[in-house]
């Protein structure tokens, strides 16, 4: 999917599902979900409540050995209330199930953050609002980029050690950085030759151009403000598009007043491979949008090499004391790994855009 997203056209409405059986959420039902819940299982609420829509492919991507073993366990979870679900209508074939947390699984997730469910934020209404969003095709591609890496990561060789070590997702980027900048995802990317921690702005073909060359300016905006350069990343559907948005995003980046504050790469959909056994955005696929300095930053590169064209932007920070200035919901900054099966441990630390 990574390589061929659904589009929000081809979405039409939504398909019912049969009746199944379900256990009501009062407090003999929250009780049971106490040894019924893996730490697997928790990981997942946390990931839909952070995320607020995940599909049954993601999800078994990110934390089960196979579908047939992520499919039975998300069918458990829906039963008991844990999760809900809802399948799109799609112009061609079968959309995969998508999966939103359901009132007893926010239950689960505020007592164990010592809150009640309203001081969680959660309403189901919400939650379940998503089904209808106009947005719901980008916000499920930008969890498919990721979920992309995770595999990438799952799958790589001892030598290169990849690990995805940090993914906000839009709600907490608006949180953190929003009279600034409203990227569509933070992350930090490392392997054995390198570590890179960047902004995604995830273009599905729908945004005028012209108004996400008029974001530099935000970053510029944080930047001056932090003293932090943080690269941004720009994904785009084709090589085309890529083209056209390459020269408004290089004329707005040569009028910002310190460019060299806002590094920014570019990238398409279709340069990755669809017949590789594990495509994403980690392949040698991102162009530096800087391209005056030389034949160095005028290639392609994979995702942990960009900081090579970019040499005044220093590795992420690694000092103990940015975690502290991420607020009180630092701990939900990182990709925490599942239990099984991830990708190795993660970062420890939160991702040094934090506020200093």
């Amino acid at each position: 999917m990574i390589t061929n997203p659904t589009r929000q056209r081809a979405l039409r409405g939504h398909k019912a599902t049969r009746p199944t059986p379900r256990a009501a959420n009062n407090a003999d039902h929250q009780a049971v979900l106490a040894w019924r819940l893996t730490p697997r299982d928790r990981w997942i609420i946390r990931m839909l409540h952070e995320h607020r829509v995940l599909t049954s492919h993601q999800i078994t991507a990110l934390a089960f050995p196979s579908f047939r073993s992520g499919r039975m366990r998300l069918r458990e979870l829906f039963q008991w209330g844990v999760v809900d679900r809802f399948q799109p209508f799609i112009s061609v074939g079968t959309a995969p199930m998508h999966y939103v947390l359901a009132p007893a699984g926010a239950a689960v997730l505020a007592a164990e953050d010592g809150l009640d469910v309203k001081e969680l934020g959660y309403r189901h209404d919400r939650a379940f609002g998503v089904a209808h969003s106009l947005r719901l095709a980008h916000t499920v591609g930008v969890a498919e980029w990721f979920t992309a890496l995770v595999d990438r990561a799952r799958h790589s060789g001892a030598d290169e050690h990849s690990t995805l070590g940090a993914w906000w997702s839009e709600a907490r980027c608006a949180r953190h950085f929003g009279d600034l900048i409203k990227p569509d995802a933070y992350g930090r990317w490392a392997s054995a030759a390198g570590e890179i921690e960047f902004f995604l702005e995830y273009d599905f073909g729908t945004e005028v151009l012209a108004k996400l060359a008029g974001k530099l300016a935000g970053y510029a905006a944080l930047a001056e403000a932090t003293g932090i350069t943080t690269p941004l990343l720009v994904w785009l559907p084709t090589s085309r598009r890529e083209a056209t948005a390459r020269r408004l995003l290089a004329r707005a980046w040569r009028e910002l007043d310190n460019p060299r504050s806002v590094p920014v790469a570019t990238a398409a959909a279709e340069l990755l491979n669809p017949e590789a056994a594990h495509p994403s955005p980690a392949d040698e696929v991102w162009l530096p949008l800087d391209t005056t300095s030389g034949n160095a930053a005028s290639t392609r590169r994979e995702l942990h090499r960009l900081l090579d064209a970019w040499p005044h932007v220093p590795p992420p920070s690694t000092d103990a004391g940015s975690e502290s200035a991420l607020g009180p919901d630092s701990t939900l900054a990182q990709m925490t790994p599942a239990p099984a099966p991830m990708p190795p441990a993660a970062i420890s630390r939160g991702p040094s855009t934090g506020r200093r």
